[in-house]
């Protein structure tokens, strides 16, 4: 539905029962996620991206196991995935005989028979299995998820070869703390039209607005912040 409505990333989890068996006692706690479409944009996947694989689902597994407290390094990876998973593109992490969870990609069979034509990234976590952590940490803050659409905006910078895509990254979110959510690489550049010591970067950069809508000034002034913190630190420029 998400697809056919121009969405076709499509990131969906849910938290709650599901049934091993249909005795009484059959009922176990299982977080579960899925992902399609295309993974986020990185320069190195070219200008088309690149679609969901198996390792975006382990990826989603092992940052719930790190927020959990649990070093996922040391689960071993076994094929043994249940049978609605992909039996070549699929893995199970264990701990001793707990079985931690599942990640892969979902069987193309059971895609087939829900009309999906696209690859879809599955994972499943059991939260009971995870141990509990031998120290206890800091709580986080509470999650608060504005009602807002983001606003994301694209900058490419001319730097030199030493700077390091980290540094820009640093300093475009420093430059407006309270609207810039997030700023990702998703190209580098060198070649025709740039000179031999220098590189283009560019970055994307997203807006979370929480009040009020952004107006186009409100984007403006944003965007001069950030490419004047960008290019003075760096002594860039805006690539045109």
């Amino acid at each position: 539905r998400n697809a056919d409505r121009g969405i076709p990333n499509a990131r969906l989890f849910e938290i709650g029962p599901a049934f091993e068996t249909a005795r009484p006692d059959g009922q176990i706690l299982v977080t579960a996620g899925i992902r399609c479409g295309t993974a986020p944009r990185h320069w190195i996947d070219g200008d088309g991206g690149r679609k969901v694989d198996a390792f975006d689902a382990k990826a989603d597994l092992m940052a719930l196991l790190k927020t959990a407290g649990f070093d996922a390094d040391k689960a071993p990876i076994s094929r043994d995935a249940p049978g609605y998973y992909h039996p070549g593109q699929s893995g199970t992490l264990r701990l001793g005989r707990n079985i931690l969870g599942h990640f892969g990609m979902a069987h193309p069979a059971i895609l087939a028979e829900m009309g999906i034509d696209f690859p879809v990234a599955v994972f499943e976590l059991y939260p009971n299995n995870i141990p509990a952590p031998r120290q206890k940490g800091t709580a986080r803050a509470k999650l608060t998820l504005p009602d807002l659409q983001p606003v994301r905006r694209d900058f490419a910078f001319i730097v030199g070869r030493g700077v390091e895509a980290e540094q820009i990254i640093r300093l475009a979110k420093g430059s407006d703390k309270k609207l810039i959510a997030d700023v990702a690489v998703f190209d580098v550049y060198t070649g025709k039209g740039i000179e031999e010591d220098e590189k283009s970067v560019a970055i994307e950069m997203t807006l979370q607005p929480r009040d009020k809508t952004l107006t186009d000034e409100d984007i403006e002034a944003v965007s001069k912040k950030l490419v004047d913190a960008v290019c003075q630190k760096t002594g860039g420029r805006l690539r045109r």
